[in-house]
C-alpha cells in the first residue's frame, strides 16, 4: 500500500461535485488536503461571489480557521469529485511538531497565498476586462511561468477564469484569439505560453493609456 493511500484509509473521505464543505463566517475545527479532484474558493463581496482560486491535488485549504480558532474567511464547494483528507487540529499540531519539512512547505505555500491575493486585488482593481487578462497573464508568468526556449509557459484554464477575473469566457477567448494572431502568446488547451513577456507588458500599458485617453 502507498503512503497516499495510507493516509486516505486513516483520515480520507471521498466527496461528490457540489458539496459545500466549509461556509464562510463558520467555525471551523478541520483542514483539508486535496488528493485528486478540485476544489472552489470563494468569497461574498458585496453580496456577490468573487472566486479566489480553483485548487486542485497537492494543495490545502481550511488551515486558517484551526490556527487562529476565527471563523471561516472562505467558502469551499467541490469543483470536481475529490478525494480528501480531513485533518483535525490535534493532528494537525502533531504534524506540524514532528515534521518541520511540513511546517517550511505550509509556511511557504502561505506566503505564497499572501502574494497572489495581493495580485488578484490589484488585478480587479482595473476597469478594463482585457487589462484584467493581460494582468492575469503576467503575473502567472512571474509567479508560476516555465522558462521554455519559446518563451513562458502558464496554465491558463479558460473555463475557470471568468469567475476569478469577472470577464466572460468569450471575451477571454476573444482576446486570447487576438493575441495569438499579433505573435505574443500561443494557446493549446489549458497550457499558455507568452513569447514575449515585455511585449505584453507594453501591450497593458497600451490598454491602460487607450482607456485613460480615447481613441484620439
Amino acid at each position: 500500500m502507498s503512503a497516499e493511500e495510507a493516509l486516505f484509509q486513516r483520515f480520507g473521505k471521498e466527496i461528490p461535485v457540489g458539496t459545500v464543505l466549509c461556509r464562510e463566517g463558520e467555525p471551523g475545527k478541520e483542514m483539508y488536503v486535496i488528493q485528486s479532484g478540485k476544489v472552489r474558493i470563494s468569497k461574498k463581496v458585496r453580496d456577490v461571489e468573487k472566486v479566489l482560486a480553483i485548487l486542485g491535488p497537492g494543495e490545502f485549504f481550511g488551515e486558517m480557521a484551526i490556527i487562529s480558532n476565527k471563523p471561516r474567511n472562505a467558502s469551499a464547494t467541490v469543483e470536481e469529485a475529490a478525494r480528501l483528507l480531513v485533518i483535525d487540529p490535534k493532528t494537525f499540531e502533531a504534524m506540524i511538531r514532528g515534521n518541520s519539512e511540513i511546517a517550511v512547505r505550509m509556511i511557504k505555500k502561505l506566503a505564497e497565498r499572501l502574494s497572489d491575493a495581493d495580485a488578484q486585488v490589484e488585478t480587479l482593481l482595473l476597469s478594463d476586462p482585457n487589462s484584467r487578462v493581460v494582468q492575469h497573464m503576467l503575473q502567472l508568468c512571474q509567479t508560476r511561468g516555465r522558462p521554455l526556449e519559446e518563451g513562458i509557459e502558464i496554465d491558463f484554464p479558460i473555463r475557470d477564469l471568468p469567475r476569478e477575473l469577472a470577464v466572460g469566457e468569450p471575451a477571454i477567448r476573444y482576446l486570447c484569439h487576438r493575441l495569438e494572431k499579433s505573435g505574443l502568446i500561443e494557446l493549446q488547451g489549458d497550457r499558455l505560453t507568452v513569447r514575449d513577456t515585455a511585449r505584453l507588458f507594453d501591450y497593458l500599458r497600451f490598454l491602460e493609456a487607450k482607456l485613460k485617453f480615447g481613441d484620439l
